[in-house]
């Protein structure tokens, strides 16, 4: 049974109402980072850092809920532990992070210098379409060469500023010799900007200045819709690595040492106290503890540790402290060879190409094509250079992928939309064009199917003494199953005096009872030497008689039954993984009616059945939400977490469900489905555009004002159809 205090649930009306403070709070370099996973609302925001700044040596805390995680300001020298110890004791769970592998990020600076070359291009679009319609209205000679070179003063700073990232993604394609969309948007641009400064000076009657700022303006909307979702991505495999425990307590002449790990050896004698994570592999070679190994197996009950029994790094110590020898360090721990396993999995996930870059494949050459063809053909009939290249600017201003820019971009925002008042939040950009393609889903189960909370099976039908004995004994107790018992609900009659109750690392809790000395614990100790039973559960020893079996079940999340049914219904196959024990998972899958279910699956087997689905053809879907499902989530073609899943799963994922029932997954997927053909008809209409567009910019009829136009009247299109509907 546990010694150190669990993490106690946290009182928070309304938090989903509360605005998300210090989005943008950064780590000093002498900060110490913990993990909060479990906080979700001001008052645990509140609560931690008044725990924090209540101790004597922490000069500042502040704590960052979109990221969860904790940055303390030390006076001196701090123990992380001692820290998340301090947090522990107001309920709110920690862990100590590596600031040096959190990679620093410049994500919200970039989406703010997006938006405000957004801006620019706006403005300066508006105010030169204001002098366009004077001179498309009739102004001629010196008025009309004025309003041009006004023209110019702005597009021309206004470009240069707003235009950088289609320039600077120009010279990237062309420097390893590829064309990318952006090339044609650059060509066009530079194209239009000589061509109206070379009519201005000639005082020709046409300048493209106004259509050029529209087009910035269009594309950088793209853009920044297309930013918007991808601005919650960050790498699994640096969230796992950083969850390494940076500092350790290495045994030194028998006196207890903290050092770095990097300085700890195989070999090396380690102290593992009460509540810590195991920063290497190792044997215990003193001591006896209960060790929580659902981060790296699934296992939804701890596992006692004894002299000999093999500890991994990442595994937390319910009870202890525990001796351990280590028998690998750094990048051969378990833990790092999960975050190996985790990144080899991203770059494979990498290769999949969105359908703009489909489309842009096909787009840039075509287009660049067509120009060169009409500046050859118009300079050949014509002979005139300036005519020639005035054609060749109005195809390419005409032809640039405004409605392409906007297809996915303009979908994938109103899907996310709708799909975030359901409660699934889309993190990356290409999430919904691949969850259209799924056939297979592939559950976790302990915290995805399940709540991963136990639940007492037939306590009412316990006699009342055995009820009031197991209450007592487990209200002494933080193990997951003690605290099941105590959550029951009883009756002043039930109250029982048990005195002297003493926890017992690893076997359970005893106390004194009418004389009698009674226990609460596992097989061996307070029951028979194996209890033989297929189900999860403990036993009570009331010093008499046989001891009582306590059964309990995992309870199903909500909707996980109606999730499954829609599914398969909808023709998708459905497996579950799990590294549960056999039974439990045959049970859960019985329940929610899943044919095919494996247990005991490590991280790598996991990953494993995936890449042969994936090899069989299969577009797979992972739901899971612990670290030993982070390796699978990044293998799968698509992945969603719980919102009450572990950091570094949901950072793996492509969407997190907010909510708590999973019924909405079918909804998803229909809306991921309603949204591919959202996209499919965006580049119909764009297709249609060009179609119409390309043979009036070829016989020279596409005037400013028609390119203008035709560039507005097509965005918008895309953009009012990837809105209009229910997607359903």
């Amino acid at each position: 049974m546990t010694a150190l205090p669990d993490p106690r649930p946290m009182a928070c009306p309304g938090c989903a109402a509360l605005p998300e403070p210090e989005a943008g709070a950064v780590a000093h370099v002498n900060d110490v980072l913990l993990s909060l996973p479990d906080i979700h609302c001001h008052n645990c925001i509140r609560d931690a850092e008044a725990a924090l700044m209540a101790r004597p040596d922490v000069a500042a805390a502040r704590v960052n809920l979109t990221l969860k995680r904790a940055y303390v300001t030390p006076i001196g020298v701090v123990d992380a532990e001692d820290l998340s110890a301090t947090l522990a004791e107001v309920g709110i769970l920690a862990y100590p992070l590596d600031q040096t592998a959190l990679q620093s990020t410049d994500s919200q600076r970039a989406g703010q210098a997006l938006l405000m070359r957004l801006a620019v291009a706006g403005f300066a679009a508006m105010n030169v379409m204001l002098l366009s319609v004077a001179v498309w209205s009739g102004a001629t000679d010196a008025t009309r060469d004025m309003f041009h070179w006004i023209s110019a003063a702005i597009a021309l700073p206004a470009i240069g500023f707003a235009g950088q990232p289609f320039f600077a993604g120009a010279w990237r394609a062309l420097s390893v010799g590829k064309l990318a969309m952006d090339v044609p948007i650059a060509l066009a641009i530079v194209l239009a900007l000589a061509t109206s400064l070379w009519e201005t000076a000639l005082s020709g009657h046409h300048a493209y200045f106004d259509a050029a700022l529209t087009l910035c303006f269009f594309l950088l909307a793209g853009r920044y819709l297309e930013f918007r979702t991808r601005t919650a991505a960050r790498s699994a495999a640096e969230e796992l690595t950083a969850l390494e425990v940076p500092r350790a307590t290495k045994i030194v002449g028998g006196i207890p040492t903290e050092v770095p790990v990097a300085e700890i050896a195989v070999g090396d004698v380690v102290l593992v106290r009460a509540g810590a994570r195991a920063a290497v592999d190792g044997v215990v070679i003193k001591g006896r503890a209960e060790l929580d190994r659902s981060m790296l197996s699934g296992e939804t009950v701890p596992v006692p540790a004894a002299p000999g029994t093999k500890v991994a790094a990442g595994e937390t110590v319910l009870s202890g402290p525990l001796t351990l020898r280590a028998t690998a360090v750094g990048r051969d721990t378990a833990l790092h060879r999960l975050a190996d396993l985790v990144a080899v999995a991203e770059a494979g996930r990498a290769n999949y190409t969105p359908l703009a870059d489909k489309a842009a494949a096909l787009y840039a050459p075509g287009v660049h094509i067509l120009a060169a063809l009409a500046w050859a053909g118009w300079m050949l009939w014509s002979g005139d250079m300036r005519v020639a290249l005035n054609i060749a600017a109005a195809v390419l201003i005409i032809t640039c992928p405004c409605a392409l820019g906007l297809a996915v971009p303009a979908v994938t925002t109103a899907a996310s939309g709708a799909l975030f008042r359901r409660g699934v939040l889309i993190k990356n950009a290409t999430a919904l064009e691949r969850l259209a393609q799924v056939d297979t889903v592939v559950f976790d189960k302990t915290g995805t199917l399940t709540d991963g909370v136990p639940d007492v099976r037939g306590w009412d039908g316990l006699p009342p003494d055995a009820r009031a004995v197991a209450r007592a004994l487990a209200e002494a107790s933080l193990h997951p199953l003690s605290q099941a018992i105590a959550r029951q609900v009883g009756t002043a009659a039930d109250v029982q005096d048990v005195q002297d109750v003493v926890e017992h690392p690893g076997l359970g809790t005893q106390g004194y009872w009418n004389g009698r000395v009674v226990r609460l614990g596992r097989a061996g100790w307070a029951g028979p030497e194996t209890d033989g039973a297929d189900t999860l559960c403990t036993w009570l020893d009331l010093g008499q008689d046989a001891p009582v079996a306590i059964a309990f079940d995992d309870r199903l999340r909500p909707g996980a039954a109606e999730a499954v049914e829609a599914l398969k219904a909808a023709g998708v196959h459905i497996e579950m993984l799990s590294g549960d024990r056999p039974a439990p998972v045959a049970a859960t899958a019985r329940k929610v009616g899943i044919e095919t279910a494996a247990a005991q699956c490590l991280p790598q087997d996991k990953v494993a059945r995936i890449e042969a689905l994936r090899a069989q053809g299969r577009f797979v879907l992972m739901v899971g939400d612990g670290l030993n499902d982070t390796g699978a989530l990044a293998a799968a073609d698509v992945s969603l977490s719980p919102a009450s899943a572990l950091d570094a799963a949901r950072v793996a994922s492509d969407m997190v469900l907010l909510g708590t029932r999973l019924d909405v997954l079918p909804e998803t997927l229909r809306c991921a489905r309603a949204a591919r053909r959202r996209i499919t008809e965006n580049f119909r209409i764009a297709t249609l555009y060009n179609v119409i567009a390309v043979p009036l910019a070829v016989v020279g009829l596409a005037t400013p004002l028609i390119a203008a136009l035709a560039m507005s009247s097509s965005s918008i299109t895309v953009s009012l159809n990837a809105m209009r509907g229910t997607w359903r």
